[in-house]
């Protein structure tokens, strides 16, 4: 067969396809056809917004994340606060502890008085405790402060009163201590109550 008398005989049957079609079904192709065409140009023709609408949408996006940003705050605000509370209180209780022995160690002194014939083996008693608060004390960081003979500092000495100096030497300088002053590290506890030489 030649190649003409095979198209002719394809187009021939596409003919006879069309023509034994019933017209519904033809419409149903084209309104097909039409719909698939229509939906592309809407997919392609999508509105756009509006300034307003896009500022609208921004302004609520912006109140969203702001209002995540201050609950976090809260939050934070709070755990730092409960954190800082249990620390204080964690504090105290263990420098309290750390307190007991020697208070053990005075009740006992305490009653030791009561039946107590050596007057010197009890004053070794209350050195011992004595030396062993000062220790703890220092192990917190807490020493005294040296004010007597010592130049009078307003930082770190109260003068409680003026006493004429015996010297010149002895002008604006610490001549008796009536109370001890502390410090602890770097920061003063207790100004030293002083008498000061003029």
């Amino acid at each position: 067969m030649a190649k003409e008398d095979i198209e002719d005989l394809q187009q021939q049957d596409e003919q006879d396809i069309n023509d034994n079609r019933k017209p519904e079904e033809t419409e149903n192709i084209e309104d097909s056809n039409n719909s698939e065409g229509s939906q592309e140009t809407q997919d392609d023709e999508a509105p756009e917004l509006s300034i307003e609408e896009k500022l609208t949408a921004e302004l609520a996006a912006q109140k969203r994340a702001y209002l995540m940003l201050m609950a976090e705050f809260d939050n934070y605000r709070k755990r730092t606060l409960k954190e800082k509370q249990e620390l204080i209180k964690n504090g105290a209780s263990k420098a309290m502890e750390a307190l007991l022995p020697v208070i053990d160690d005075v009740e006992r002194a305490i009653q030791a008085m009561d039946s107590a014939t050596d007057v010197d083996a009890l004053r070794e008693g209350v050195n011992l405790i004595h030396e062993k608060f000062v220790k703890y004390l220092s192990q917190q960081g807490v020493t005294a402060i040296e004010s007597t003979g010592a130049d009078f500092d307003p930082e770190l000495h109260e003068a409680i009163t003026m006493f004429p100096a015996a010297s010149d030497e002895q002008r604006g300088k610490v001549v008796d201590t009536t109370t001890k002053g502390y410090m602890i590290h770097d920061k003063v506890l207790r100004h030293a109550k002083v008498v000061v030489g003029q």
